[in-house]
Parts: structure tokens; C-alpha cells; sequence
């Protein structure tokens, strides 16, 4: 039936088209049906008095283009305001009361022109910060190179250190970008097996403890011969993340634990370091694109935990800041068994 009727629309008429205004078209429609019935009338009866017919005709008229006025209203709204769209201004919305087919589109359109919005703005926030994180280790590389040539500073091993560090920000920037645009956009597939989660953690705490050899780490798993059913690459990837925002933010000298547990119910991994902890205003923010939260301080991309976020849910798990044991931060991730 449904095709039918689509057919049914192609193919029939549509004189009205050259017709720029709705209400226009309501009248004409309204005039073209009434003299449609007044000459069946006619044909039927023979005569009809003709002031009475264009006195109705008239009547039917304007009364129709009253009605018509609060019909086609939203419509030259969404006119208007899908001008002003093109031109940037996402502020504006159209009244929308009436509840047939206008309305819903009026609807329809207001939350488009949100979620325009709300992307211009995370549009806007990501040059932003992309140019912020990129322009911070740029500049002190630059600094640094330029004391060397200038032979301020001699090129020893210690300034060479500054400098490889700020080049291993950007490159670890880069691919945090690279990441994150390839999860959203869908290109990096899971590839699930089975596997044993100690080593894992193990691998990952031996990279740590390269990155950040002042910090103690301990790895507790329970039971020891616990398995996941996971993409070991993005696991691996997870911990990472996980490991080096708690590294970061955690004391000098503090202690990293690393907590798995396994259950009917799935695979908790969590991560606690001894920081400063994530007030609870900002516990969901921290897993967006560049929020530090209070924890700005420790010099990361903004990144990781977002990175994080979005493999925990290509697994269809989840990622979240618990409540502390005692103070710093607690992330809990889950995962389906």
C-alpha cells in the first residue's frame, strides 16, 4: 500500500507548483474545490444564484487564510532561521506548539539546529586545545634549540633530554589524535580472543615503571589465573592510559595499584594512585576530549582517558571515577565476560 501510494504521488499532477505561498496554494485549493462543487451543483440542478456562490466562495476564502496563518508561520520560521544556520548562528529556534506533521518538523529542526550547535562548539574547542597542547612542547623545543645555536646552552646529553622529551610530547599528542579520530570514525575493528590477564598487566607495569621510575607499582589479581575475552591491543592500550594519568598525577614516590577481579558478572580492572583524586562535579567530564578537571597540573594531552573511554565501549563495557578507598583517584573499568 505504502508503494502504491508513493507511485500514486510521482505520477500524479502538480499544478500548484509554480505557487511560492502556502497559503496561496490553501486558497487557491480551497476556491479551485469550491467551484469544483458548485458546478456539480449546477450540473445537478441547473442554476445557482451567483452573488450567494462568490459571496461563499469569498467566505471560504479568507477563512482559510486565517487558519493558514498560524500553519505556514513556523515554516517561514524555519525559513529564516535555516538562513541564519548557513551564515553560523545556531541560536535560533522556531515556536513550535501544534502537534501535526509542522510541528514534529519544527521539533525536528530545533534539535538539529542543537546538535549543529554543540558540534561547532566541540569543533571550536578542539582547535583550540589542539593548538594549545601543540603549542606548548613547540615552543619550549624551540626555545631549547635556539639556546643551542645561539650557544647559550651546550649541546650535552641533559639539554638533548629536554629536547627529546618535548618531541616524544608531540609524537605522543599526534598519535593520541590519530586514535581517538579512528575510534570515532569507526576503523579500528576488535580483534577478541582469550587470554590470560596477568601478563598483561605485567607488560604494561614494566612500561610504567620506564615512564615514571620514581612511582611504585603493584599489580594484584584475583584469581591469579584469570582470563579476558578482549582485543589485546586495546587492553593494552586502556592500562596504558589508565597507568600514566594515575603516574602523573599521583605524589613523587607514590604508589600506582593495579586491582583485577573476576566475577560472574564480568572483569573489573581498577587503577588507584595517591593524588589529589577528581572532585565529583568533574568525575564524567574527565573521559571528554581535553578535560584535565583540577588534575590540569600534571602536563598530559587530555587524551587518555577519553581514548580509554572509547575502547572500554567498543568492548561494551565501562569506564568510570568511583569513590576512593581512602583519598586520590579510583578509575573502575568493566568488562562483559
Amino acid at each position: 500500500m505504502t508503494r502504491f501510494a508513493d507511485w500514486l504521488s510521482e505520477w500524479l499532477p502538480r499544478p500548484l507548483d509554480p505557487v511560492r505561498s502556502i497559503k496561496m496554494k490553501l486558497g487557491l485549493t480551497v476556491v479551485g474545490s469550491g467551484l469544483a462543487a458548485l458546478a456539480f451543483f449546477w450540473w445537478q440542478i441547473g442554476w445557482l444564484p451567483p452573488t450567494t456562490s462568490v459571496i461563499a466562495i469569498a467566505i471560504a476564502l479568507a477563512t482559510s487564510q486565517v487558519l493558514a496563518h498560524g500553519m505556514t508561520r513556523p515554516l517561514r520560521a524555519m525559513t529564516t532561521a535555516a538562513r541564519a544556520l548557513a551564515q553560523g548562528d545556531y541560536r535560533r529556534r522556531v515556536r513550535a506548539t501544534a502537534r501535526d506533521e509542522v510541528g514534529v518538523l519544527a521539533k525536528a529542526f530545533n534539535q538539529m539546529a542543537a546538535d549543529l550547535g554543540d558540534a561547532d562548539q566541540q569543533r571550536r574547542e578542539l582547535i583550540a586545545n589542539v593548538s594549545h597542547e601543540l603549542r606548548t612542547p613547540i615552543s619550549a623545543l624551540r626555545a631549547v634549540l635556539e639556546n643551542v645555536v645561539d650557544g647559550v646552552t651546550p649541546a650535552d646529553p641533559a639539554t638533548m633530554r629536554t629536547a627529546l622529551a618535548q618531541t616524544e610530547r608531540l609524537g605522543r599528542l599526534v598519535t593520541e589524535l590519530l586514535d581517538l579520530s579512528r575510534m570515532e570514525a569507526g576503523v579500528l575493528p576488535l580483534r577478541r580472543e582469550e587470554f590470560a590477564l596477568r601478563p598483561l598487566l605485567d607488560e604494561v607495569v614494566a612500561e610504567a615503571r620506564v615512564a615514571a621510575p620514581a612511582c611504585r607499582f603493584t599489580v594484584r589479581v584475583d584469581p591469579p589465573q584469570a582470563t579476558v575475552h578482549a582485543d589485546r591491543g586495546r587492553l593494552h592500550q586502556v592500562v596504558v592510559n589508565l597507568l600514566d594519568n594515575a603516574a602523573r598525577h599521583g605524589p613523587a614516590g607514590g604508589e600506582v595499584r593495579v586491582r583485577a577481579e573476576q566475577a560472574e558478572g564480568g572483569l573489573s580492572i581498577e587503577v588507584l594512585d595517591e593524588g589529589p583524586g577528581i572532585a565529583p562535579a568533574d568525575r564524567a567530564l574527565v573521559f571528554e576530549r581535553f578535560t584535565r578537571g583540577e588534575r590540569a597540573q600534571g602536563g598530559g594531552t587530555g587524551l587518555g582517558l577519553a581514548i580509554a573511554r572509547w575502547a572500554v565501549d567498543l568492548h561494551g563495557g565501562t569506564i568510570a571515577v568511583v569513590e576512593p578507598e581512602n583519598s586520590g583517584c579510583r578509575i573502575r573499568v568493566t568488562l562483559p565476560n
